[in-house]
């Protein structure tokens, strides 16, 4: 008989017939009868049933002491079982190492809500395997999104998550106390990212967090999450920006679909459609003249898209194109920040899109000015201070390439991919206006 005393996944039990083995995972359920005792053990890899006929032996006692969620360590012999669901095998105990012993009665169980679960994410995440394939999924498609990035000539930064100066509109930022004064926490690495292209990082890529001091409770909102930034230099128009988005997500997309798009059917239900380039584009002006016909806000007063226009477009993209992506571009410039750039005809619109998918914005950005004295008009125009940007404002002075780029955030993206209800199920630990713990 061959002994293997290093770990074994239960995945790969089935290579390990008539082997002795060890496995270790949490007890995912006892099943504990007069003639035989059965532990349900999990690892990340599985489940394999643990088979013991009761004979009065310490190993019968201490497999009777088990709780549920307690973390294991099992010796035994792998025996080819055709009854048993699981796998089509058993393991039969040679020992039992307890390595932690759950307390019980577990603070939740399958009909906890998801606020409660929240509390106890590390135990939610541990025992339900469609949370785990979120972290999963992100990972790859984290991996997908850097490697197409790279390919195409960027270069990854880490920027300053730390700011002395309130950021864009000084509206939605963090202040915390910082030695004898303030500091801010970066709402975007906009500013730093077009300090980079100054620089000569030609095109900059950056995932990192971002923090929102938004008090918004919808499904969409977090006040810290994960931001996919891009900025690209020497561009002719925001066109470019668009054109690199979105072969920058197909591209992404499809490494997931082929990594994990029969699981993500399996667990999620949700089919994982490689998108094809480019995307359908529509001017603001056309999408709200689409959705007034339709009756969108009757009293013709809205500026911006809400999230029913935001659904609604995307279903009329969808019925018009067949496709799930759409960018809105041209937003007028009373509601975009100064530093997005106009057409030269039309100064009360801006070079600027959103992307939504499924009718979800996931995704803002914009050609930028880079000429300074331009800069300085817009700026003015919206009332801004220019004192605390002068270090912002440098930038443009001395020789700036033109440049633009965009900001996604990656758990809305996972969230549309899928088909999740809440932003809260795409991070690990969510922060919300009410929710700073675990």
């Amino acid at each position: 008989m061959i002994h293997t005393t290093s770990r074994v996944l239960t995945s790969d039990l089935r290579g390990h017939i008539d082997q002795t083995v060890s496995v270790s995972g949490w007890v995912n359920a006892l099943r504990l009868q007069r003639k035989m005792q059965f532990v349900i053990l999990r690892d990340p890899s599985g489940m394999v049933q643990v088979t013991h006929k009761r004979d009065g032996s310490p190993l019968e006692e201490l497999l009777e002491s088990l709780t549920p969620e307690s973390a294991v360590r099992i010796t035994g012999r792998v025996v080819d079982a055709a009854q048993v669901k699981l796998g089509g095998l058993e393991l039969v105990p040679e020992s039992v190492e307890v390595l932690n012993l759950a307390e019980t009665p577990l603070p939740i169980d399958e009909h906890t809500g998801p606020e409660h679960r929240l509390d106890w994410r590390f135990l939610d995440v541990r025992k339900r395997e469609t949370a785990q394939l979120v972290f999963t999924v992100q990972t790859t498609l984290e991996q997908g999104l850097r490697k197409y990035a790279m390919e195409h000539g960027c270069t990854e930064m880490h920027t300053p998550k730390l700011m002395g100066t309130a950021s864009e509109s000084g509206a939605e930022v963090f202040k915390l106390g910082y030695f004898d004064r303030s500091a801010y926490l970066a709402q975007s690495p906009q500013f730093y990212k077009q300090m980079a292209v100054a620089a000569g990082i030609d095109r900059v890529f950056e995932i990192g967090p971002v923090f929102r001091a938004e008090p918004s409770f919808t499904s969409r909102h977090a006040t810290e999450f994960t931001g996919v930034d891009v900025e690209l230099s020497w561009i002719d128009d925001v066109e470019d920006v668009m054109a690199f988005e979105e072969q920058m997500l197909a591209h992404a997309i499809a490494k997931v679909a082929e990594v994990h798009g029969e699981r993500i059917l399996e667990v999620f239900g949700v089919e994982v459609n490689v998108p094809e380039t480019p995307f359908p584009r529509i001017t603001m002006a056309e999408a709200q003249e689409v959705l007034r016909a339709g009756g969108w806000d009757p009293e013709g007063v809205k500026e911006d898209l809400d999230p029913d226009g935001e659904r609604r477009i995307a279903a009329h993209m969808k019925e018009q194109t067949g496709h799930e992506f759409a960018f809105i571009t041209h937003y007028p410039a009373r509601i975009r920040p100064f530093y997005h750039m106009r057409p030269a005809d039309r100064s009360d619109l801006t070079l600027s899109f959103d992307l939504l998918w499924k009718g979800l914005e996931v995704t803002t950005g914009a050609q930028r000015e880079h000429r300074s004295d331009v800069l300085l008009k817009q700026a003015e125009e919206k009332g801004m201070s220019t004192e605390p940007m002068q270090d912002y404002l440098n930038i443009f002075r001395f020789g700036c390439p033109p440049h633009g780029g965009l900001g996604a955030g990656l758990g809305r993206i996972l969230m549309v991919m899928l088909g999740l209800d809440s932003i809260r199920e795409a991070a690990f630990l969510f922060r919300g206006p009410n929710r700073l713990t675990p």
